[in-house]
């Protein structure tokens, strides 16, 4: 009769947990009720379900009749050969009987917990995964010295293979979610994990929490000069250093070089920098990897909870706002949105949109206004200056669309636009029989990212037969001495190889000195307007365009002078050694048809006389 209820409670047994593993309850919880539905199937015994952990050490699931200490004590246990039964049993792979667990060796160093508690011998057998992994251990404690029977050999034989399906199912479910919801790289929570999280604390009241949205700074210079694995790395540090920090609080690795700290009871603007400063400060220590050194440098956007916005959404796009002003104007540290920062980049979105559809249909266009050979007027050249015509045919300056020139891809297709128009007006000058010697384009630092601004330069030309000598490549001061300037005078080394002329403009406004062209030479340096307004009444400005003449005179540099709106700035220019200028005074910039009637008016003396080449340089200014 025993038999045969053992059978039929044994298949119920089995029922239910294979029940309770497909609903997904807690593994905890279905390992308690097996061990207890064992106990009164078998009475008399005591069962436990041990598993072992990713350290290989004891960690207790189930040991319904034991008290809490004793659960609480073996668990953390390494797994070794004398380690009880249970630990010696995983270490093995095998079942361990131990009928007298005062006097056997195994149990030397832990009887002091189960002689007490009255257990006398202690049967354990491995579960044992799909793979031959063992998982864990399923075991019989007896009150007497004895070892199983028959009946509780066949539960056990049945126990360890609900075992090991429902840890194999728990490692599976387990796997999924760290898959699901964290950064398989950094470890750190996703931006799965991030968006759950941050939709429970604003939907929390009262809302206190702090938001930081980073970015790794030159992420891809790194990827792109020194190789993927360095930039993991950096990404693998910079992302321990954030979980350091924000110890009380919850960092996110939420896309390629972003993180997001989440910092729960921060209420206060100097609590929200207190830790930005702390993100910034872990940052300062260099790192080592495959014979690099770096030190990370990371820009932060902050937002309170409330204070800059109620609902995620908004609290994102706040945050996002203040780290694009970061990184335009605040590189490597940490700015708190405000209320401007939004309207300031609505604005600008709307510009780069604008820019965009303009660029899509041929809408931005080169204009030009005359390079002057100031002791004959003559034109000596012209400079681009690129113009987007608006629907209604309205034709608006650069000025008026700058802000979309910030974006690297914006800047990189008017860069484009701008070569490849201007290219096409050299083709038809050349046709018509106007002899123009030299062509430019104003690069921005967008032109340097991609690394192929020789071949787009050569390719442009190639098509359309001119040589590399007709073109002025014109730089300003913050490309010139950015982020990338190791990478722009290789860039430049590279045309001036193959003929090209390099200019500096608006020299004399940015960090650039005289000394820095020693390292990286030009070709021509224009001199910013700001000197040339303030030359006839500003002893300083005379003083400092004149010593800009006489050391560019020397370095084999030509000068021109920008923004020339009088005839008196003129003469004290030539007074001082300038010969070559621009600016109202002349001509304001023109449709390329006018220019072409300027140039065959006012530059056939220049060409019959032999003098020397002609300037052009576009811009994008």
């Amino acid at each position: 009769m025993r038999v045969m209820d053992s059978v039929e409670h044994l298949q119920s047994l089995q029922n239910e947990t294979l029940e309770a593993i497909a609903r997904g309850e807690p593994l905890a919880a279905i390992m308690d009720s097996l061990c207890r539905q064992v106990e009164v199937i078998a009475p008399g015994v005591i069962c436990t379900v041990i598993a072992a952990d990713a350290e290989y050490r004891l960690k207790t699931l189930a040991a319904p009749s034991l008290p809490q200490d004793y659960s609480t004590a073996i668990t953390g246990t390494p797994i070794g050969p004398t380690v009880g039964s249970c630990g010696t049993a995983i270490h093995r792979g095998e079942a361990v009987e131990v009928t007298d667990i005062e006097n056997d060796p195994l149990w030397a160093d832990y009887k002091t917990l189960a002689l007490p508690l009255g257990l006398r011998a202690c049967w354990s057998s491995p579960i044992t995964a799909r793979d031959g992994r063992v998982i864990g251990s399923f075991a019989f404690y007896y009150r007497q010295r004895r070892g199983p029977d028959d009946l509780e050999r066949q539960i056990v034989t049945t126990c360890l293979h609900l075992c090991a399906i429902a840890i194999e199912h728990e490692e599976v479910s387990s796997r999924n979610h760290r898959l699901a919801y964290y950064d398989t790289l950094t470890g750190l929570p996703n931006r799965v994990h991030f968006n759950d999280a941050i939709a429970r604390m604003t939907a929390a009241s009262p809302l206190a929490f702090g938001l930081m949205l980073i970015d790794i700074d030159h992420l891809k210079t790194i990827n792109d000069t020194m190789g993927h694995a360095v930039g993991d790395a950096l990404i693998e540090t910079v992302g321990a250093r954030l979980a350091r920090v924000a110890v009380n609080g919850m960092a996110c690795r939420i896309g390629g070089d972003e993180f997001a700290v989440l910092l729960p009871g921060c209420s206060q603007t100097t609590q929200l920098r207190s830790v930005a400063c702390g993100i910034l400060a872990a940052m300062l220590t260099p790192f080592e990897h495959d014979g690099h050194s770096i030190i990370p440098s990371v820009t932060i956007g902050g937002v309170l909870a409330g204070e800059d916005g109620t609902d995620s959404t908004t609290l994102r796009q706040n945050a996002d706002f203040a780290l694009y002003h970061a990184k335009e104007t605040r590189r490597g540290g940490y700015v708190h949105f405000r209320d401007g920062l939004r309207t300031s980049m609505t604005r600008r979105i709307q510009t780069i949109r604008s820019v965009a559809d303009a660029l899509t249909e041929g809408r931005i266009v080169p204009y030009y206004q005359p390079i002057i050979r100031l002791d004959t007027s003559e034109i000596v050249g012209v400079e681009a200056l690129a113009r987007m015509r608006l629907d209604d045919g309205r034709i608006v300056a650069a000025s008026e669309f700058h802000e979309a020139m910030l974006d690297p891809k914006i800047a990189y297709r008017i860069s484009g636009q701008m070569l490849a128009a201007v290219a096409a007006d050299m083709a038809a000058w050349k046709r018509a029989g106007i002899h123009v010697q030299h062509v430019g384009l104003n690069v921005t630092s967008a032109d340097f990212q991609k690394g192929d601004l020789v071949q787009r330069i050569s390719k442009t030309f190639e098509r359309i037969h001119l040589p590399l000598e007709h073109l002025v490549v014109e730089i300003t001061e913050q490309v010139f001495m950015g982020d990338r300037k190791d990478s722009v005078a290789r860039t430049m080394a590279a045309l001036r190889e193959r003929g090209v002329l390099v200019a500096l403009d608006d020299f004399g406004t940015g960090f650039a000195s005289l000394t820095h062209l020693l390292d990286f030479p030009v070709d021509i340096i224009k001199i910013d307007r700001s000197f040339v307004g303030g030359i006839e009444s500003g002893a300083r400005s005379s003083v400092i365009v004149e010593a800009l003449v006489g050391i560019a005179n020397r370095l084999g540099m030509k000068v021109i002078a920008e923004g020339i709106e009088t005839q008196g700035q003129s003469e004290r220019l030539q007074m001082i050694g300038c010969h070559l200028g621009q600016g109202y005074l002349y001509s304001r910039a023109v449709p390329a048809s006018i220019v072409t009637e300027l140039l065959q008016r006012l530059g056939e003396r220049h060409r019959a006389q032999a003098q020397q080449p002609a300037a052009v340089t576009a811009s994008a200014a």
